[in-house]
Formats: C-alpha cells, structure tokens, sequence
C-alpha cells in the first residue's frame, strides 16, 4: 500500500518513502561513473581527464533543472496540503513547461561556448578537442537532462517515488549498455560515451512527460499551466540553493582542475575525477533521502502540523549522522578497490588517488548534515536559509581552502581542502537549525 503525505512517518515509514529516491539517486550517479569507467580503460588517459575537465560546465547547463525540480515540489507539495489540487497541477504544468524552453536556450549556449569556455580553463591540443566533442553533443540533449533532473523530485510529491526509481534504472540501464555498445562494439570513443549518455537523458525526460500527459494515478497531472509569475518566482526563490548548490560545486570543480593542473598536471585531474565519480555515489545517499523526504516536510508545513514537523526533523538527523559513519567506514574500505578500478593500469596515478582518496573519505561524516538542512529549509519555503548553507558550503568554504590549504600542504591540501569545507558547512548548518526552531516549531 502507498504511503501518503498525510500520514504519521515511523523510522520504517520514512525509509519505505524514501528508499525509492535513495535508489533512484544512486542509479542517476552510478551511470554517470560508467561513462568515466568505460572512458579511462577504453579509450584512454586523455579523454577521461578531458570528460571529467568539461563535466562541471555540463553540470552548470543543466543546473536550473534542481532548481525547477525541488523549488517547485516545495510549492506543489505546500498547496497540496493547504487542499488546492487544481491549482497544484497549473504549478507543476509551469514547471515542465518553463523546464522545457530553458533546456533548448541552454543547450544552444553549450554548443557555441563549449570550446572557449574548455581553453579558457586550460585545455589544449587533444584534450580541448575532446572536450569539445563530448560537451557539444550533451549539450544537444539538454533539454531532457533539465526534465530528468526536475522529475527526480516531482515524483515524489505526486507520491509515485517508486516510478521515479523505475525510471532512473531504465535511464541508468540504458546508458550502460549502450556505452559498452557504443564504445567497445562500434569503437566510437569519446563520442560514443557522449551519445550513450544523450540517449539516455532523451529516455529520462520525455518518458515521465508522456506519463504525466495522460490520466494516471497520481497525484498530479500535465496540462493548462499557471501563469503566475509570482509562483514561479517562489519557485525560482525556493530551489535557488539547489541551484546555488550544483553551480557553486562546478564552478568550484573548474578551480579544483585548474589548481591539479598546476600541482600534478592530467594525473591530478584524473585522480580528482574518481573521487568525485565515487563521491558522487556516496553523496546521492544523502541527497536521494533529502529529496525523498522534502514532499513530505512541505506537505506537513503546509498542513501546520508541528508535532509532525518536529518527529521528521529528529528522526531524520539519526538517520543522516548514521549514514554518515556507515559511509566513512565504507569508503575507506573500498578505495583500493575504486582505485584500481579507474585507473589501475597506471601505477604513479593509482598511487596519487589511492592516496588522495583515503584524506578525502573524510568529508561524509560531515557532507549529509548540511545537504539534509538545505533541502528542509527549502522544503518549508524559507530559499533564504537554503541557499545561505548551499552558498557556504559548496562555495565560500570549498573556494578558501582550496586556495588556502595548498599553500601549505601542497597536492595534500586540495584533497584536505574539501573535509575541511565540508566541516565548517556542518557547523552552519547545525547553527541554523538551532536559530530556526521556534519559528517553524519543529
């Protein structure tokens, strides 16, 4: 039986709620790490380090897609509780609608800056070739990729979580098998990861339109959309730091490439590239369980249900602490492995990331706290707070430290720089919910 947002949430109710969002995350971080995976040992050094050099970029294009996803569940699953369905369905409408017109203005920008944006970071020769080619065609796609990012959390708060999971291991399946077609069949390289890839995010986008388009059983339903500016202001203002977040973690991996050029060169980069490929895994955990349980906080302070607001606050801070040892433990224990997974056939670059990943692991005990408080104050509407905690942790702090720490500690301060970032984004994150208590009443 599902669950709904009305309900009283027990541990096992939060995990059977949000498990599906949790997976669904996990599947759409583990296809991206395929592409890496299939790139360093089949194509070789040059093209992974070019893939992971232009991927914060992709990222940067594809970012208003958080934005419009999670901003705009906070208002739907807000007017869902206030009893507004018609008007929540006009809202959602806007959404894809608005989703769909800025994916192609975006994707056009990709495919005329892509090349200069590649030499102005630093690329050269082959490797500015590649990131040219792989940019370009996932640019071609980025519409679907905007509407697959917005899915993720509309899903949820149209109370279809488990969909949402079918959907990202179609996408996900999808793109693993055509990257071993692709790639080691057809012998396509760079571009066939790149097409895989496209192909995938088309599967992830234009599915859920058609399900959405039709009469289904959720929730919500795609038709006449609202032409309320204000709305989708609110919605802009309440998925900003979604926005701020993935922004700030791109511009930030562009800087990070840019200071391992200077202190190790590709190597740098590529050994920089598992780490975030694996990161990205791990850090989907906590951002799959944020996502997931988002709807529910937005519906329950929509519905003035404090005792509500109160037991999802508490439970969900045991759940995301015990995540966080779990994942401190997990990664020191797997980083041989996804080590010499990436890069096992060069043996000076598996020592440098072997090395590097075992001071970054260090950074989940503090990454799932500060990721859960952003989400829960953009779940109850307050973008102020959210984007303040984004803004710091994935900006400000990462920014300082890597241009800080370095200097002192040299390639061991920029792995360092990010458990320290990650740190200080813990204790803002702890202040706020403190400071914020009594207004919200949880």
């Amino acid at each position: 039986m599902a669950i709904k947002l009305y309900e009283h949430f027990t541990y096992k109710k939060l995990f059977r709620f949000t498990i599906p969002s949790i997976i669904m995350m996990i599947f759409t971080s583990i296809y991206g790490v395929v592409d890496g995976l299939f790139v360093s040992n089949i194509v070789g050094d040059t093209p992974f380090a070019a893939l992971n050099f232009i991927m914060p970029y992709l990222m940067i294009l594809g970012a208003p897609g958080f934005m419009l996803g999670t901003g705009g569940c906070a208002l739907i699953s807000k007017t869902l509780g206030e009893g507004d369905k018609e008007k929540a369905n006009k809202i959602f409408s806007m959404v894809i609608y608005v989703g769909i017109a800025l994916g192609i203005a975006l994707g056009v920008i990709g495919i005329f800056t892509m090349r200069p944006v590649a030499s102005l970071m630093g690329a050269t020769g082959q490797m500015l070739d590649d990131c040219t080619l792989y940019g370009t065609i996932i640019s071609l796609s980025l519409p679907a990729y905007m509407l697959q990012l917005s899915f993720q959390s509309i899903f949820i708060c149209a109370e279809r979580p488990t969909l949402g999971l079918y959907m990202s291991i179609l996408t996900g399946v999808s793109n693993m098998v055509l990257d071993a077609l692709f790639m080691a069949g057809f012998g396509w390289g760079l571009a066939g990861a790149a097409m895989a890839t496209a192909t995938s995010q088309f599967i992830g986008g234009i599915i859920p339109v058609i399900y959405f388009s039709r009469k289904n059983t959720s929730l919500l339903r795609l038709g006449h959309a609202s032409h309320d500016m204000r709305s989708l202001a609110k919605i802009c203002t309440n998925g900003s730091s979604e926005l701020m977040s993935n922004i700030s973690m791109s511009l930030v991996g562009m800087l990070y490439n840019i200071q391992l050029m200077a202190y190790a060169g590709e190597n740098g980069v590529s050994a920089y590239g598992v780490m975030m490929y694996v990161n990205f895994v791990f850090i989907s955990i906590f951002i799959g369980y944020s996502v997931g349980i988002a709807p529910v906080v937005g519906y329950h302070f929509g519905a003035q249900s404090h005792d509500e607001l109160k037991s999802l606050r508490k439970k969900s801070t045991v759940v995301i602490m015990s995540f966080s040892v779990c994942m401190l433990a997990l990664g020191l224990l797997l980083a041989p492995l996804c080590s010499k997974i990436f890069v096992g056939y060069n043996p000076e670059l598996y020592a440098l990331t072997l090395h590097g990943f075992r001071i970054f692991c260090f950074s989940f005990i503090f990454a799932g706290m500060a990721i859960f408080g952003s989400s829960f104050f953009t779940a109850l509407n307050d973008g102020l707070t959210s984007a303040i905690i984004s803004f710091l942790r994935t900006l400000v702090f990462q920014i300082l430290a890597v241009l800080l720490l370095p200097l002192v500690w040299g390639i061991d301060g920029i792995w360092l720089s990010i458990v320290v970032a990650e740190l200080m984004a813990f204790a803002v994150t702890v202040f706020f919910l403190a400071l914020k208590r009594k207004k919200y009443q949880y």
